[in-house]
């Protein structure tokens, strides 16, 4: 794509009907106003982004959006932010947020500027990169210009992230730029410039005074991209990943005792995250991937019979997930409970594998996967990343024999998600039983005899074998009454 500098006329950008009646807004008002930021970026990356557009005026932000407000019939409610001096609402599907031009000064300890009301220059000196700086003119002296004082087309020509003013002003006044900057390389596959990417090296301590939820936001963003793994190297790189993340830089190195090695399992995750992102955009999958090996580092263990080993690996990280979740203020709900069972069941179809494996194991990791079994193959052949080609083509044939027998039993045997044919209201109604323990043995045994495939999985078959397993526990049926 070919980029032009300064003066380009962008009316083409312009082309949605906001942008006159924000023109008029502010010529009412005498107020310069452009837009700025993402919406400009985007338009010259021929990215599409119909969410949201940010106006930045020199003067009131709240006026002028109650201005333009006013002369919409059918938008939605207006919001005012009174404490920011900002201002927002709704129309045409799109969010319009609009701010007075400032300019911003921070402390050391906080991310939270001292601001003070500003010309167009020092809005644009306050943005985070020289991309997301570029401001396009809706004043009627010179509208659809565009305003770039920093170069950021140059930036944008060759895929640079480059800061408007020194890197360690930008980094160290807000640091959560930092993983702004590995975000946008990320999703933009552009270049970090190396005196920028030294600053954020030199700055990464300071991620530690940005929220939690802010953090994981932006990682969030980089899990969704299309190749994780440029970010998540990144994030590593730069100094980033120990603060958020250090479970996963534990696994780095390749250790030899004895002439035995290990594979590095840090890089073979991002090799994992990177395989799964084509066929899944669920991002809870995606984490089940990063996470699955982290129960490796504290399991390690060196046996001069075997090499290397990483026993119960899988069962340890699904434990770690829960504490992991809760520092970096994930959802302790669904999401995790999901991520757990992946990771805890990630190694269990390849033991599947064998020609002679019975219906009994099929039907329990079935049983045990439920809805999310094909989450969790799609995990187990991402995990393929041996470069050996036939290795590869052996093992993902072998994924597909166990997808084949999975689904002859289940077709049979109904077991996936499964209750027991017989409730525990019905086994206390049959052996005029209160609630007991003896209830809960019952049912797990019946449970247990369906997955085995000593008892059929209908109500006939698991009623007899409750009767069975009552004997056993010297309880006596109730006649029914006639």
């Amino acid at each position: 794509m070919k980029f032009y500098l300064c003066k380009m006329n962008l009316e083409k950008a312009l082309n949605h009907k906001i942008f006159p009646i924000i023109s008029d807004s502010a010529k009412e008002l005498n107020q310069e106003t452009y837009v700025v930021g993402g919406f400009v970026r985007d338009f010259l990356l021929e990215r599409i982004n119909k969410k949201d557009i940010d106006f930045v005026t020199v003067g009131s932000g709240i006026e002028l959006a109650q201005n333009a407000h006013s002369k919409i019939s059918d938008s939605s409610k207006l919001s005012v932010f009174k404490r920011f001096g900002t201002a927002m609402f709704k129309w045409d599907g799109i969010d319009l947020e609009f701010v007075g031009a400032r300019k911003e000064s921070y402390s050391e300890d906080s991310r939270k500027p001292f601001v003070e009301d500003g010309t167009l220059d020092d809005d644009q000196k306050r943005r985070d990169f020289t991309i997301n700086a570029l401001a396009i003119s809706l004043n009627q002296n010179n509208y659809g210009e565009l305003i770039d004082p920093f170069n950021g087309i140059e930036d944008l020509e060759n895929k640079i992230i480059r800061t408007p003013l020194h890197p360690d002003v930008t980094y160290s006044d807000d640091p959560l730029r930092m993983m702004r900057a590995i975000r946008f390389a990320a999703q933009l596959n552009f270049e970090i410039e190396e005196n920028s990417f030294q600053s954020i090296q030199k700055n990464a301590d300071r991620i530690e005074i940005v929220s939690t939820e802010r953090v994981m936001d932006e990682f969030q963003k980089i899990m969704m991209t299309p190749k994780p793994s440029i970010g998540l190297k990144l994030l590593d790189d730069a100094g980033l990943m120990k603060f958020i993340l250090p479970e996963l830089t534990a696994l780095k190195g390749i250790e030899e005792v004895e002439g035995q090695t290990h594979k590095d399992n840090f890089y073979h995750t991002l090799e994992v995250v990177d395989n799964i992102a084509p066929n899944t955009e669920n991002v809870w999958l995606r984490w089940a991937a990063l996470l699955h090996d982290i129960g490796k580092a504290p399991t390690k263990r060196y046996d001069n019979k075997v090499g290397w080993t990483f026993h119960s690996h899988e069962f340890v990280g699904s434990k770690m997930a829960f504490k992991l979740f809760k520092r970096l203020k994930l959802p302790l709900n669904q999401p995790l409970k999901y991520v757990q069972k992946i990771v805890k069941l990630s190694s269990r179809p390849i033991s599947l594998i064998d020609e002679n494996v019975t219906d009994a194991a099929l039907r329990r990791l079935l049983f045990e996967a439920g809805e999310d079994f094909e989450d969790l193959i799609t995990l187990c052949k991402a995990d393929i990343t041996t470069k050996n080609e036939k290795k590869q083509a052996r093992f993902k044939k072998n994924f597909v024999l166990v997808e084949e027998k999975i689904k002859e039993v289940e077709e049979r045997d109904k077991v996936r998600n499964f209750q027991p044919p017989v409730s525990g209201e019905e086994i206390m109604e049959v052996f005029g039983l209160e609630p007991c323990k003896e209830i809960g043995i019952i049912k797990n045994g019946i449970k247990e005899a369906i997955l085995e495939g000593e008892v059929e999985n209908n109500h006939e078959s698991a009623s007899k074998y409750m009767l069975e397993l009552g004997k056993k526990l010297y309880l006596t049926p109730k006649l029914k009454e006639k």
